[in-house]
């Protein structure tokens, strides 16, 4: 995980230079559809979210993300369905893609080259295919070499304006971060590190503020799910104060049981207690910003320890980049400081086969 976290940079750079200018120019042929649904799940799903963060509140058409098996009854000639699949295998993403295509909807699909997700778009009358190479990269850890593809279909059909220029610069952020966050970078000097060190025998909270926060936030707890294998939850203002905000009252407040000098070893883990991590944008709302301050000195007094990380400035995308990248890094030292290798997924495994 740590060699793949640390491609994420050159992740975006392979899957710009993969994609012909030809296939994006089939998909915009048809113009502007009245709506737009991702379908794909975990982390290939995540790419559907990614997508209507960067467009934000100006999409001009419908957007969704659709983790399951059923295409809404609604779904038809009109509309475009994107199906997300790394392995080009993930039943849920097949079932609806296939459905699309029977349906005539407009259908792009992106994934493995020669998988049954290439071969149900090569069947369908109005459909493109993008082919990413993610050869021994599991799906959460090929993020950006799939929502590439993904942001520059949404700008060739104008959904937003995502320039090559703004993914390249995302790409420099993401190889910046994994220079600041890598492991050669002692943990008094690595933000990664002492995050993850920090959630390690923790209850963490990740709230995010914007819809870029939101899924970067999002993301944080998938990653500590199979990473650090973590109980988490996420949530995006201001809904989080209508609801998970009364968890600073609950059962596991304890204040800071682990600090980073903390040895689980001749310690103990001791009680696992709430810890709150708030990912912000830049350019959140007034009253937003707001909540989130009153957020973070509503936990402070309660003795919950917090933790901030803030988005730099610039496009959407950049903005995103810059938190996706640190927060995939605590993950994987929040595994470490927890003794867990961060690479396999026993439960999903037994889940697939016991499927079959």
């Amino acid at each position: 995980m740590l060699r793949a976290t640390a491609d994420s940079g050159a992740q975006i750079r392979r899957a710009l230079a993969a994609i012909e200018a030809d296939a994006l120019g089939l998909v915009a042929a048809e113009g502007r559809p009245r709506a737009v649904i991702v379908a794909g799940m975990g982390g290939s799903g995540i790419s559907g979210d990614v997508l209507a963060a960067v467009c934000g509140a100006g999409c001009p058409v419908a957007l969704s993300t659709l983790r399951g098996y059923t295409l809404p009854g609604w779904v038809g000639p009109l509309d475009l369905v994107i199906a997300v699949s790394c392995s080009g295998r993930t039943e849920e993403t097949l079932a609806i893609a296939a459905e699309a295509a029977r349906r005539g909807a407009r259908l792009v699909g992106v994934g493995t080259a020669g998988s049954p997700l290439h071969d149900v778009v090569a069947a369908a009358p109005r459909a493109v295919f993008f082919a990413v190479d993610a050869e021994g990269l599991m799906p959460r850890a090929s993020l950006w070499l799939l929502a590439t593809p993904v942001l520059l279909i949404a700008d060739a059909l104008g959904l937003a304006s995502v320039p090559r220029s703004a993914l390249e610069r995302a790409a420099d952020i993401l190889d910046e971060t994994s220079v600041e966050c890598g492991p050669v970078r002692p943990m008094p000097d690595n933000r990664a590190k002492l995050l993850g060190a920090s959630l390690a025998y923790s209850l963490p909270m990740v709230w995010g503020t914007t819809p870029i926060g939101a899924v970067a936030a999002y993301r944080m707890a998938c990653q500590l799910n199979e990473n650090a294998k973590l109980p988490v939850v996420s949530g995006a203002f201001p809904e989080v104060n209508h609801n998970q905000v009364v968890a600073l009252d609950g059962a596991f407040v304890g204040g800071d049981n682990h600090d980073i000098f903390h040895d689980s070893v001749n310690d103990g883990p001791g009680p696992m207690t709430l810890r709150l991590v708030l990912l912000r944008d830049v350019e959140e709302h007034v009253k937003e910003a707001q909540r989130a301050d009153i957020s973070q000195d509503l936990a402070e007094r309660r003795g919950i320890p917090v933790d901030v990380v803030s988005a730099i400035e610039g496009h959407p995308v950049v903005r995103l980049a810059s938190l996706i990248g640190l927060v995939d890094w605590a993950s994987i030292y929040a595994a470490i400081a927890l003794g867990i290798d961060p690479t396999p997924i026993g439960p999903i495994n037994e889940l697939k086969a016991r499927l079959r």
